[in-house]
């Protein structure tokens, strides 16, 4: 079994997928815009062109996403998508990619249990938290 997160944007899912594997160092695997869906299946004519399914692939993990139609898209609210980094390098680098131009309600620092975290929406209005973890002890 694997948990996969799917994020649902206004409009804007290919830009955000694009930024994603730039800034997690991933790899876009697909993007299906509306207009490659099956003849029985209704869309409105503004949404052509927008993402009907999208995935990038991080290190084995996939990210998924598409664009809502503009009478079912609610902001993202109540929930952040955790990136485990292996050292506090990989933190560093991450962060500063992740949060330009979003918002920083924890900056990346050290606390009692990590080396380093964060907590940011992005420029998309995606929560994320970045968490390196401090070696056991003893």
């Amino acid at each position: 079994m694997k948990l996969n997160a799917y994020i649902s944007f206004n409009g804007n899912c290919r830009e955000a997928l694009e930024f994603y594997a730039g800034a997690l160092d991933g790899k876009v695997i697909s993007m299906i815009p509306y207009s490659e869906a099956p003849p029985a299946m209704p869309f409105s004519p503004e949404m052509r062109d927008k993402i009907m399914h999208g995935r990038v692939e991080v290190d084995g993990d996939w990210l998924m996403a598409s664009d809502a139609p503009p009478d079912r898209y609610k902001e993202p609210h109540g929930i952040s998508i955790n990136i485990t980094a292996k050292d506090a390098e990989q933190a560093e680098h991450v962060y500063a990619r992740m949060s330009a131009g979003g918002k920083i309600t924890m900056a990346l620092q050290e606390t009692f249990w990590a080396l380093r975290f964060a907590m940011f929406q992005d420029k998309f209005g995606v929560g994320w938290m970045i968490n390196c973890e401090k070696p056991p002890q003893g």
